[in-house]
């Protein structure tokens, strides 16, 4: 693929070209010259398009895709695509299919039907046999056959022994362990933030003790037996806090916040839609603050969309009874961009991929081209039209989003809409 980026604006700070706006010419997906004016005498594809960012390409560490086992909620190959149309050149994929991703030929199944593609696949591979919470899963083989990490998508290991054996015996290995922050005996039937909005709605809380339990025992087993740990899509100010405590000890733990938790409050839910039934809940507008200082001073590592397709069978029903989950690939930048500088957007969905061993690319001479293309200013409606998932529940949609984009060029490949 050989390409001429016309007039981009740089946004990397680990580029020397950040902020200014060039040419940049990509052959055979390799950065061979960055500069103010560069002539096109080989006839290669220009792209000319109003207001060009480029920066690196984003990732997003929390993705499901229904294959194997619920294609009907979306595909690899529609899930790659999605991905890629709206900005993100690796995804790691969550293990929630049918069979559960738990062993090296599951792992290997999902490399396989990702190979080729302009996105890069990381599997997460599950951490109990079938997502149980009963037995560990075949961890080093998983890891041996491409996984980068293993963790029970949305489900807690109530067995604290469990969390424990899986520290210990991932860290012979620098294996990354997942955990989901939720004590289900305390959660019981909630379906949203437990508080006053949850008694005049009438529906069963979930009360932030819940996740903020679960995160203290995990950062005590941590403590105790070493190993890395991974807590995903916290979404209390006093889960901010303990990790921020954490970190000061100096365990090795990280965490993610999905973007939807930073912009969207509990008090959305008077309508009852269920396409803001997700899990962790909508907390308080003090909660999203928390979260948001936690992005800005560092305690939060990462954003992630959790983009989870779920079909129109189990989302149009009673509000108790519809499956969590939202898409969020196709409105992450958007949304995010409303809350944060273009700066700190671009910062956040380029972060973590250290965490799991993934190499990045700065925009660089002599670089591999992994690349998103976008313009930052532009305000719009999200509707159904800008879903390309196969599902449709997008927990965005009708909200007032900033910034388009454009496309990506990653693996030798360009993809635009």
């Amino acid at each position: 693929m050989n390409v001429l980026i016309k007039s981009a604006t740089i946004v990397d700070s680990k580029s020397d070209f950040h902020n200014q706006t060039l040419d940049i010419l990509i052959e055979r997906g390799v950065i061979t010259q960055i500069s103010k004016q560069i002539k096109n005498p080989k006839n290669y594809k220009e792209i000319k398009l109003d207001n060009l960012h480029i920066s690196q390409g984003w990732f997003d560490s929390s993705v499901s895709f229904g294959e194997p086992g619920y294609e009907e909620r979306e595909t690899i190959e529609n899930g790659l695509k999605t991905a890629a149309l709206s900005g993100f050149t690796s995804v790691a994929v969550n293990p929630n299919t049918n069979p559960v991703i738990d062993s090296n030929s599951d792992v290997s199944f999902l490399k396989g039907k990702a190979n080729g593609n302009a996105v890069a696949l990381y599997p997460i591979g599950a951490l109990t046999k079938e997502s149980k919470g009963e037995d560990l899963a075949e961890l080093f083989d998983m890891k041996n056959a491409g996984a980068i990490a293993f963790g029970d998508y949305q489900k807690p290991i109530c067995n604290p022994n469990l969390m424990k054996l899986a520290l210990q015996y991932a860290s012979n290995f620098e294996g990354l362990v997942y955990s989901f922050p939720q004590e289900s005996r305390i959660s019981g039937l909630g379906v949203m933030n437990e508080n006053v909005t949850s008694t005049s709605l009438g529906l069963k809380g979930n009360p932030t003790l819940a996740e903020e339990l679960q995160i203290v025992r995990d950062l005590f087993l941590l403590e105790y037996t070493g190993g890395k740990l991974h807590i995903p899509t916290i979404s209390t100010a006093k889960s901010v806090e303990l990790i921020r405590e954490a970190k000061q000890k100096k365990l090795n733990v990280s965490c993610s916040v999905a973007i939807h938790n930073l912009v969207l409050t509990d008090d959305e839910l008077h309508t009852f839609n269920t396409n803001l039934k997700v899990l962790p809940p909508l907390r308080t507008k003090d909660d999203c603050n928390a979260l948001i200082e936690g992005l800005k001073d560092g305690t939060i590592d990462m954003v992630t969309s959790d983009h989870n397709p779920i079909d129109i069978e189990h989302k149009k029903i009673e509000f108790d009874y519809a499956k969590y989950g939202t898409v969020g690939l196709e409105s992450a930048f958007g949304a995010l961009n409303t809350v944060f500088t273009i700066k700190k957007t671009i910062d956040l969905l380029t972060k973590g991929k250290e965490r799991f061993g993934i190499s990045s690319h700065s925009i660089s001479v002599g670089n591999k081209a992994d690349v998103t293309l976008f313009n930052p200013n532009i305000e719009h409606s999200f509707t159904k039209e800008n879903i390309y998932s196969a599902s449709k529940n997008s927990i965005f949609e009708q909200h007032k989003l900033k910034g388009k984009v454009y496309g990506i060029l990653s693996n030798n490949q360009l993809i635009l809409n």
